[in-house]
């Protein structure tokens, strides 16, 4: 059973930086894809990134696309959401997830973590 522990929210003001980070324990994480979803109060829970096992292919939510960047060390059984210009409605709870396949985590299945909160003020 894989443990995901997320890090690195905090409050923001609006056009800032955030870095995100999940450790994974229980399970090398290294042959599974991995990603990100966020959810607002009052909204469901979001899509928001992936990456597959290797790192070379990621994919991310038209939103974010030219502002968040997702990484993977598998060395360090971590995966990260490099997140700069952030907006006002970037505020949620951001939760990582695990799976075998991005097409699994966009899909919102697979293992997850206790969420982080970034909050983005004006």
């Amino acid at each position: 059973q894989v443990q995901l522990v997320e890090s690195g929210g905090g409050l923001v003001q609006a056009g800032g930086s955030l870095r995100l980070s999940c450790a994974a324990s229980g399970r090398t994480i290294s042959r599974y894809a991995m990603g990100w979803s966020r959810q607002a109060p009052g909204k469901e829970r979001e899509f928001v990134a992936a990456i597959n096992w290797s790192g070379d292919s990621t994919v991310y939510v038209d939103s974010v696309k030219g502002r968040f960047t997702i990484s993977r060390d598998n060395a360090k059984n971590t995966v990260y959401l490099q997140m700069n210009s952030l907006k006002i409605e970037d505020t949620a709870v951001y939760y990582c997830n695990v799976a075998a396949l991005i097409s699994l985590i966009r899909t919102g299945r697979g293992s997850w973590g206790q969420g982080t909160q970034v909050t983005v003020s004006s």
